[in-house]
């Protein structure tokens, strides 16, 4: 269950991408308007986010999960029945919203469900798996679903309501409370703000911690790295090469594939074996050598494994980081935290 709803994560723009040209034409914007409608939910996720992950650990996570997933539905598909720029940007910055709510109560329910750091490990393993797999999966669909009509690719989001729904009826809410030493100085407040007054006292202390500073600043560059390199890569491809959609699309698929493997059945037997800082380095190396050999390369059947390389470095380096961080966070401030990393 958890898995499926956080597939969505990905599907903001993974729906809009392949109609976009169609939403340009239609509604007759320039090449720059036509990105923001791409990117502009990116905003709000990192706004909302973190926010919706504080508040999830204050009210419970299936909460915030259900509510987001219901609002990522409703938003999603009023982009459909939008006839100019501003009402869509709107509706994509309200998708943005709900996709972090998604995003924070997906990943922190996931995390909180496994004391073992092993099977929380594995877990985050298989959810970064999922979201791989759903980059692959969602474009097709729309691709597809929209090839007659665009509108029709907007309907992918009523997903949410299923899931929202299912979400409400299979999810046991996970409730923590804190022990008595944590309210011994508020003996006379009111228990919940002897709560909240303790989660930001611990919150502060886990943004001041050195190891978490890092860890957040090499998960945010990573993401970025592994961002411009979707975006950029075929049309540098096109440029050297003279590839074609087909080809920049077998590239691309190579990563995700890389990905995906290594995520779902490497990550967690490499931080068992060799810790987590080990492991992260060989995730940013093998990052890193891709990188530098890419350019180097001028044919095709060098560029496939190349890519698969990167995959498998981006597959092992990003959910590496999530499952250090939730190891290092407690538990009651776990989706907090996770939430804060992902913005």
């Amino acid at each position: 269950m958890l898995l499926a709803a956080g597939s969505l994560a990905v599907m903001p723009g993974a729906v809009i991408a392949p109609v976009l040209p169609e939403i340009k034409d239609q509604l007759r914007l320039d090449t720059a308007l036509a990105g923001y409608l791409v990117s502009a939910h990116y905003l709000t996720v990192a706004i909302c986010s973190p926010l919706l992950g504080i508040l999830a650990d204050r009210i419970g996570q299936v909460r915030v999960l259900v509510v987001a997933l219901i609002g990522f539905a409703l938003s999603g598909v009023a982009g459909a029945f939008t006839h100019s720029f501003l009402p869509m940007l709107v509706t994509r910055g309200l998708l943005g919203a709900a996709t972090g709510g998604i995003a924070a109560g997906s990943l922190g329910l996931l995390a909180k469900m496994y004391s073992s750091e092993e099977k929380r490990s594995q877990a985050i393993a298989y959810a970064s798996s999922t979201l791989t797999l759903s980059n692959i999966v969602y474009p097709l669909l729309a691709g597809w679903v929209g090839s007659n009509q665009w509108q029709f690719a907007f309907y992918l989001y009523g997903l949410g309501v299923p899931l929202g729904l299912l979400a409400a009826f299979i999810l046991p809410e996970q409730r923590f409370v804190f022990s008595e030493a944590s309210v011994v100085d508020n003996t006379h407040a009111n228990p919940r703000e002897a709560k909240q007054a303790a989660d930001k006292k611990k919150l502060g202390s886990i943004l001041r911690n050195p190891q978490i500073l890092r860890l957040m600043l090499t998960v945010g560059l990573t993401a970025a790295t592994a961002y411009a390199t979707v975006v950029y890569l075929p049309s540098y491809l096109n440029a050297t090469i003279d590839s074609t959609t087909v080809i920049n699309g077998l590239v691309l698929a190579c990563q995700a594939i890389g990905a995906a493997i290594i995520s779902a059945f490497g990550v967690s037997l490499l931080m068992r074996r060799l810790g987590s800082t080990p492991t992260l380095a060989i995730g940013l190396s093998l990052m890193a050598i891709a990188l530098i050999t890419i350019p180097q390369l001028e044919y095709l059947h060098w560029l496939m494994p190349t890519a698969l390389l990167f995959g498998i470095g981006m597959g092992i380096t990003i959910p590496g980081h999530y499952v250090t961080i939730a190891n290092l966070a407690p538990t009651e401030l776990q989706t907090t935290t996770l939430a804060i990393a992902q913005a």
